[in-house]
């Protein structure tokens, strides 16, 4: 499409998040102009944005006519609030996972959303990885057949508690919200809403005051979904294990997007989304009465593909890319994991 104008961003936030996922692809993206950033990290700011103004409160970039888009990267248990002030400020609001902490703060920012007439969206940025878009195209052209057991993994080895806001014990810590997030999303994305979902969740490390581990099943008809982080793991195994009537995939290695935008290269370059080819998965069928398995190359991943439908959202009247409805489904299969923890048992939806 014609680019008919650039889009104003205020950015909220400029730790990991912020300054790692999100701007990164505002500075290369022309669709984009990032007009103020909240931070208390002035110099680090303009290592990226060298002319940007950079403020402490909120306010200034709400209540900015300029600015189209306000987006929060900041700690997860105050995303609610801050989302509150942006609708308000009639802004076009972007949410960093988890979008917020309950289904109640999640269903009051649909309905503000709704009467403020403001684009509302969550930045489930790992739709767009690589290895998950080779996934959902098997699925999709039904190379497996019909699909019974789906495993998907985000382990890491990280044995000591370091001191970060999601390592304590404030609400909405915890690897559950943290990655469980993605996992979740993609599993909805594939699958829809379970009939119920079993958690076992966990505090596994010495002086973790949230959870570190989680074991998910979400229960379908007959298929059976696992969703698995765990933090003391030093060699993993696949991240996604599927197997279905027709045959069966798995695949080693997660995308790897966020290194290369860590890096500041530029997301124009050819190599952005790539996967290595040692990492490709791998697809057994029966042919001929005879198992063979075949090597399928990872399709490219493009996290900037997120802010350029957004930029249609805003600009064209496009479709919203992960609406806020659909944010609201995590929430839910996060807090009924949560229950199901607690109670020892499966919880129906």
């Amino acid at each position: 499409m014609v680019l008919l104008r650039k889009v104003n961003v205020g950015l909220v936030g400029f730790g990991f998040s912020g300054a790692t996922f999100h701007a990164p692809i505002f500075k290369d993206l022309e669709e984009f102009n990032v007009k103020k950033v909240m931070s208390t990290k002035p110099d680090k700011v303009r290592e990226v944005f060298p002319e940007v103004e950079v403020v402490k409160e909120l306010e200034n970039i709400t209540e900015d006519p300029e600015i189209d888009v306000v987006v929060i990267t900041t700690p997860n248990d105050l995303h609610y609030e801050m989302a509150v002030q942006a609708i308000q400020g009639r802004k076009h609001t972007i949410v960093e996972k988890p979008f917020v902490v309950s289904r109640e703060q999640a269903r009051h920012l649909i309905e503000l959303s709704e009467e403020y007439s403001v684009l509302l969206s969550v930045y489930q940025n790992r739709r767009w990885d690589n290895d998950f878009l080779t996934v959902q195209s098997l699925l999709n052209e039904y190379k497996l057949g019909e699909v019974y057991f789906y495993e998907a993994t985000m382990n890491r080895f990280s044995p000591y508690v370091e001191q970060e806001w999601r390592n304590n014990s404030r609400h909405g810590g915890g690897v559950l919200y943290d990655l469980g997030s993605h996992l979740i999303d993609q599993a909805l994305i594939l699958f829809g809403m379970p009939k119920f979902v079993y958690g076992d969740v966990l505090h596994q490390r010495k002086k973790a005051q949230v959870d570190d581990y989680f074991h998910l099943i979400l229960g379908y008809k007959k298929l059976r979904v696992i969703l698995h982080a765990g933090s003391i793991v030093k060699k993993s195994g696949p991240t996604f294990e599927i197997h279905g009537d027709k045959g069966s995939f798995t695949k080693y290695g997660r995308d790897n997007q966020w290194e290369f935008l860590q890096s500041l290269t530029n997301i124009n370059d050819p190599s952005y989304g790539e996967d290595d080819i040692e990492q490709y998965g791998k697809l057994t069928l029966t042919e001929e009465n005879q198992d063979v398995t075949h090597i399928i190359p990872t399709k490219k991943g493009s996290y900037v593909s997120y802010y350029k439908k957004i930029y249609d959202a805003i600009v064209h009247n496009e479709e919203v890319p992960v609406p806020a409805s659909e944010a609201l489904r995590t929430i839910e299969i996060i807090e009924a994991a949560q229950r199901s923890a607690r109670e020892k048992k499966a919880i129906y939806l």
